[in-house]
């Protein structure tokens, strides 16, 4: 186990449901603090992490680490995370068109990574339409899925390090194709687009082309050893982690099942590093949008329709797969009971504080349930429990907010609160979407 006494480790965790901020933070603490090295340690390629810099540019960051605009700031894809490979050449193709032309030569995968193909991605399009009006919010992308089948038949699952042997590859691929194929025989296309997937499931010539297309993926990122990761993590400067998602949507703390097959937790970053061989201490920061958010169904209980009008959002459409995207006034309750969730934090860090003056955002302090009952925070479980996670689910779907009477009217009173809240000090606060817009707390 290697000390890095030289190295500073800093962890960026999104404590909503998505859409905090966490591209934005990176991009800016990638400069702030000289990182050389952003580190993806959960989900897969149905992150979306905003970037827009102050000439115009804008990259909607899915595998490839949000700090990829600072030259030489290189991204590791840590076990955990499921790769796309051919999207990962479509993002990179992206990444060109706004001036970043080495991102594969800074990008290093491991060789364990899980791997989503087309198989998944139409196994998990077929699933969510067959859910209906239960739809659980899925992205589309295919990276439940692909963790799914690998739980259910680990020595079958696809690994990143599998794509050098086309031989094996395709034979993991047949055995997926044919065992999700008989998932769905009986399944008859109720949506207009279900026949195209039920096709892919049928095509037993698909894997040999996707390989085709995956494998300059392969050749320009060739897989990495935990010790290649390690001595990477070990340079002296700074490390970040950039987390995916937000701890609501945790696979065993968020409010089933309208969650991700993935963990975002303090523990997941510190997990990640030790396997690398790396023993030091490591920053946490969570993120928070100054209103809450949410891309698709599950709970919302301060959704409000006049902040669906009110604040525009350009990077997040409600058309797609995960559906509507709402906007909800902040929630003292989900706060306190995200911190419960994603373990010990050194402070925060707030996106959209513009937002805050004259908006009319209200804290919400309390819940009034279905039964006339008022509740003032919620009951977490220290051990994975599905059940316990469904009934929060439910009472969160009929509960109604209290309110403080009085909105809130400036960023600094909104900073303020939340460290009322949660004892924890706000950082940092971004003002805008883009690294200059975010001043450290003293100028809040």
């Amino acid at each position: 186990m290697t000390t890095a006494a030289a190295t500073r480790y800093v962890s960026l965790l999104g404590l909503g449901f998505g859409d905090c901020g966490k591209g934005l933070f990176t991009d800016h603490l990638c400069g702030a603090l000289q990182a050389h090295t952003v580190v993806r340690f959960n989900g897969g390629a149905q992150a979306g992490h905003n970037v827009v810099l102050a000439d115009g540019r804008h990259h909607t960051f899915s595998q490839f680490g949000a700090g990829s605009f600072h030259a030489g700031v290189a991204t590791v894809l840590a076990s955990p995370v499921v790769v796309h490979p051919t999207a990962l050449r479509v993002e990179e193709e992206a990444l060109r068109r706004v001036g970043v032309s080495d991102a594969f030569a800074r990008l290093q995968i491991d060789a364990r990574c899980r791997v989503t193909t087309p198989f998944h991605q139409a196994a998990g399009r077929l699933r969510e339409w067959a859910r209906g009006t239960a739809a659980h919010g899925s992205c589309g992308v295919g990276v439940g899925e692909t963790v799914r089948q690998a739980l259910a038949a680990p020595v079958d699952a696809l690994r990143y390090g599998d794509l050098m042997h086309r031989a094996r590859t395709l034979e993991k691929l047949e055995a997926s194709r044919v065992a999700l194929r008989r998932e769905f025989a009986d399944m008859a296309p109720l949506h207009p687009e279900a026949a195209q997937e039920l096709a892919l499931l049928a095509d037993a010539s698909l894997a040999q082309r996707w390989f085709d297309a995956a494998a300059p993926c392969v050749r320009l990122s060739p897989p990495a050893r935990a010790d290649a990761i390690g001595a990477r993590l070990a340079r002296p400067g700074t490390v970040l982690f950039e987390g995916a998602q937000g701890v609501l949507l945790d696979e065993w703390h968020g409010f089933h099942p309208h969650t991700t097959w993935s963990t975002i937790s303090t523990a997941a970053v510190e997990a990640v590093l030790h396997d690398a061989g790396v023993d030091a201490h490591v920053q946490h920061f969570g993120v928070l949008r100054s209103y809450l958010t949410r891309h698709g169904p599950g709970p919302l209980p301060t959704h409000d329709p006049a902040l669906d009008a009110r604040f525009a959002e350009p990077h997040n459409a409600d058309e797609g797969w995960q559906g509507a995207f709402r906007r909800g006034h902040p929630d003292a309750l989900l706060l306190r009971y995200a911190l419960a969730a994603v373990g010990p934090l050194d402070g925060l860090v707030a996106s959209h504080l513009d937002a805050v003056e004259g908006a009319g955002l209200r804290w919400c302090t309390g819940y009034r349930t279905a039964d006339g009952a008022e509740v003032g925070s919620l009951p977490f479980s220290d051990e994975p429990d599905l059940g316990h996670q469904h009934a929060l689910t439910q009472l969160l779907q009929g509960a109604q907010p209290l309110y403080e009477p009085h909105p809130i009217g400036t960023a600094r009173a909104w900073a303020e609160r939340v460290e009322t809240f949660t004892g924890l000090p706000v950082r940092f606060g971004a003002f805008g979407p883009t690294r200059d817009t975010v001043r450290a707390r003293e100028h809040i």
